[in-house]
């Protein structure tokens, strides 16, 4: 007879592995910024590396490309994918909704919607400016997401809102488009649209930082509400959980989190979705360790993208959204034929 694991042994499991993600995955999350500097178009040792810390040489171009170009653009890696994996979380606890995500939602879309008008008006618009304006699109995609979804005699389900998050991001794709060739922007947008970090550099971020920073803090603080709410809303006002705040404050995070991160690198879709699963398959349903555990896992995975992407076809780039949606689009379609089961 083969042995079956209490309940008690599977929760020490859990938490084991949650601390090794919590501890060893920081290591892995450090090594695997340290390769993407090392490897790209042309591969740097890790002695020049060094040099270029310790004693920076401006006229060494070996030395320019690290500081100003790879270091930057492995921060922002580890920084976006931490922040997908986290809203995708979140939307996943709060609407009970295994196929929630940024992506799939109608968050990303409604950004580059709304980042598409700003480049269409203002052609020379500052980081900054984009990044609000993402944050605007976020909310609107996200705001049409749940009311088309909602109506309906039975109101919402997963299936639901995955349907109502696709219809909402092709109508914002299909008009991004318009706008796009009606004013001539094609080429100053294909960026967002691909997908990219290739353009990072540390005014970016001085700007995604702070913000991811602070969605990570209150994201951290929301877990355990989002664990009672993942049980239903009837069970969260039993414990005592005033659902609408949890609701409110976790939806502002997503919006921070996502837009942030869309106005910096476009749209990279399916971290948000794939990330949250891998983590409760691996730490359980409380979220006050998924979050965490889903922040770190987000960072590795879209770092080890970003690498991939440079190392496919040298010296020229695949965009890292085509890397991600290899691993993503598989993943939805798994969930999609389980009917989008809960996320509890």
């Amino acid at each position: 007879m083969s042995y079956q694991p209490t309940g008690r042994s599977s929760t020490s499991i859990q938490t084991i592995t949650a601390t090794v993600i919590l501890t060893a995955g920081v290591g892995i999350l450090l090594l695997s910024m340290a390769l993407s500097i090392m490897y790209g178009a042309a591969d740097i040792d890790f002695q020049t590396i060094w040099a270029s810390l310790t004693n920076y040489n401006a006229s060494s171009s070996s030395h320019q490309i690290i500081v100003n170009l790879r270091i930057p653009r492995a921060l922002a890696a580890a920084l976006i994918g931490a922040a997908l994996a986290m809203s995708g979380s979140i939307m996943q606890g709060m609407t009970r909704n295994a196929l929630a995500s940024p992506s799939i939602m109608g968050v990303t879309a409604g950004a580059m919607f709304t980042m598409a008008i700003a480049l269409a008006l203002m052609p020379s618009a500052s980081n900054l400016t984009m990044m609000l304006w993402a944050f605007g699109g976020a909310g609107l995609g996200t705001a049409i997401v749940f009311l088309v979804g909602s109506i309906s005699k039975t109101g919402l389900t997963p299936v639901k809102l995955a349907l109502a998050g696709t219809a909402v991001t092709a109508l914002f794709t299909s008009v991004s488009s318009a706008i796009t060739i009606h004013y001539n922007i094609a080429k100053d947008i294909s960026f967002w649209y691909a997908g990219g970090l290739s353009s990072i550099q540390w005014v970016h971020i001085k700007l995604l930082g702070p913000v991811a920073l602070f969605g990570t803090i209150v994201a951290l603080f929301l877990g355990k509400s989002i664990s009672a709410l993942s049980l239903g809303e009837d069970v969260a006002k039993s414990l005592g959980q005033k659902t609408w705040v949890t609701k409110l404050i976790g939806t502002v995070v997503v919006l921070l989190l996502t837009g942030a991160a869309v106005s910096v690198s476009g749209t990279i879709g399916f971290i948000g979705l794939v990330i949250p699963h891998i983590t409760r398959f691996l730490v359980g349903s409380d979220y006050r360790t998924i979050i965490p555990c889903s922040a770190i896992l987000g960072g590795i995975l879209l770092i080890i993208a970003d690498t991939a992407s440079r190392m496919i076809n040298p010296p020229f780039e695949t965009p890292v959204g085509t890397v991600t949606a290899l691993i993503g689009v598989p993943f939805f379609l798994y969930l999609a034929r389980n009917d989008g089961r809960s996320a509890s």
